[in-house]
């Protein structure tokens, strides 16, 4: 299994601190070889970049679970972020064509009524269409984070933005039965 992305991706690895992931990552995901090629800081740009240039070559995944856009809220529209998503979605079918691909939607960040959290919106919105049913599985998490108003919880997110281990329980508490379905081959559940 292949993880796919930028510092939320990232630190699943992280064994301690405000961002610590890993733990959650063994109880959930430990059953499995999983390759987390999130990079901290990345873009839709320099996750394209990265695989074009040979990034997991010789790797087989059964599937690739991926979150990337966030860092290019502050510089791009929500249309260009997703054509870019999109360019890492066909990418990814291309370099690895057996792996079918978990595509989550762009997580919540900053406080509502930021203008952010609209982009985001809308860039989900735009890419939630990639789902083909076949081997692009989009699905939405976003509201798993936020409370009754709206707002990402401090023991959720301290800095609105990184997944606590709470966080990262809530993220793997979500996914893991269709990543379940696909490392077996078969459609998530209700499709």
């Amino acid at each position: 299994m292949l993880f796919m992305g930028d510092s939320i991706t990232d630190f699943w690895r992280n064994a301690e601190g405000a961002y610590a992931g890993k733990a959650v990552l063994d109880k959930y995901f430990g059953q499995w070889k999983v390759a987390n090629f999130g990079i901290a800081g990345d873009t839709t740009q320099g996750v394209l970049y990265r695989l074009q240039n040979g990034e997991g070559q010789g790797f087989k995944p059964r599937a690739v679970m991926l979150m990337i856009g966030t860092n290019n809220t502050m510089r791009n529209t929500a249309a260009e972020i997703a054509e870019g998503i999109g360019a890492v979605v066909l990418q990814l079918q291309k370099s690895f064509p057996e792996a079918r691909i978990l595509l989550l939607g762009v997580f919540p960040r900053s406080r509502p009524g930021d203008p952010v959290r609209d982009t985001i919106k809308e860039i989900n919105q735009i890419i939630s269409r990639l789902d083909d049913g076949r081997r692009v599985f989009y699905m939405d998490i976003g509201e798993k984070f936020l409370d009754a108003q709206g707002n990402i919880p401090n023991d959720v997110m301290s800095d609105l933005l990184h997944p606590s281990a709470k966080g990262y329980e809530i993220w793997a508490e979500a996914v893991i039965e269709p990543i379940k379905a696909l490392m077996a081959g078969r459609n998530p559940p209700g499709r």
